[in-house]
């Protein structure tokens, strides 16, 4: 089983243009789609999608519109209790592929609703192979937290993904996730460097300050680092050494949660006994699929292209 941890879910609003988005003007949307958001809950997505079992763990009121969006997916979840609503993110998305979002802070967390949480993920945990902590935090929560949970689900053999961004991603390094899922812009936060750089040079096929980074980053957590580079692909580090998955083209409707269904795709491999390069050409798989769909659809088997990722080792 895989659990995911979402503290800060949405409900994401796509907003589709048959144009380009321009400043000032009245423009009208093609199409407009409600869907689950949060980083986690798009990952488990994928992952049920792809017929293993999967829970989705977050807070909301028993009444927020976010959980009759989840039942309607049929994706198991499991709450605790909070008062306020869950926040509404805005996607406006533009015929090219290029997305603009536009973020809610989201509702504040006390210190009983991170401890009931907290005892949540850890009881649930007790059945999983892998834990994934997923996104930002909402207002209220330690940018720590992440790594208490590490700490306690570490004591119990629990092996833990996080996928994260700024305060929380730069305080998990030091509590040695088992596999950390940085893109290029949050890898050059961590180790230094500009990360446009890391990106535009990976896809015009320099890799090495990308390898470079990565390996410093392994070496740092002890764990493995998933390194999403845009349409290049993607780059995975562990202890036995380095890989690189190039990306295979396509269509590209939405970049939101592609980074999402990379780490899906990686766990969905690992839970089927996959080597590091067939995990890593899973995850390419997927996080290509979910940027070819609308909104955040999460990807299903059908929609992968797994023949079309080029997988190699780097010395």
């Amino acid at each position: 089983m895989i659990v995911t941890v979402t503290a800060n879910p949405s409900v994401d609003r796509t907003i589709e243009l048959d144009g380009t988005l321009v400043r000032g003007e009245v423009q009208r949307a093609a199409r407009v789609r409600r869907q689950p958001g949060g980083k986690g809950i798009n990952v488990a997505r994928a992952v049920a999608e792809a017929g293993l079992d999967a829970v989705a763990l977050l807070p909301a009121r028993a009444d927020d519109p976010l959980l009759t969006l989840l039942d309607e997916t049929g994706l198991r979840y499991r709450t605790i209790p909070v008062e306020a609503a869950i926040r509404t993110n805005l996607t406006i998305a533009e015929p090219d592929g290029t997305t603009t979002k536009l973020n809610e802070p989201g509702a504040e967390l006390s210190e009983g609703h991170v401890a009931r949480f907290t005892d949540l993920i850890a009881d649930t945990a007790a059945d999983a192979d892998w834990v994934a902590l997923c996104g930002s935090l909402p207002p209220g929560v330690s940018a720590e937290w992440y790594g208490f949970v590490v700490e306690r689900l570490h004591a119990n053999g629990k092996r833990i993904a996080v996928d994260t961004s700024g305060a929380p991603l730069s305080a998990i390094v030091g509590f040695g996730p088992d596999l950390l899922k940085p893109n290029a812009f949050e890898l050059a936060e961590l180790t230094g460097g500009d990360g446009a750089a890391l990106e535009s040079a990976a896809e015009a096929g320099d890799l090495g300050p990308a390898v470079e980074a990565s390996r410093l980053l392994a070496e740092r957590t002890g764990g493995a680092v998933l390194t999403t580079l845009g349409a290049a692909g993607a780059l995975l580090t562990d202890a036995a050494g380095t890989w690189f998955a190039q990306a295979p083209a396509v269509q590209v409707r939405s970049t939101v949660g592609a980074g999402d269904s990379s780490l899906a795709g990686y766990l969905i491999a690992g839970e089927r006994g996959a080597s590091p390069a067939e995990a890593l050409a899973c995850a390419v798989a997927y996080g290509s699929a979910a940027a070819s769909l609308p909104g955040t659809t999460p990807p299903r088997p059908s929609d992968l292209n797994l023949a079309g990722v080029d997988v190699r080792p780097l010395s």
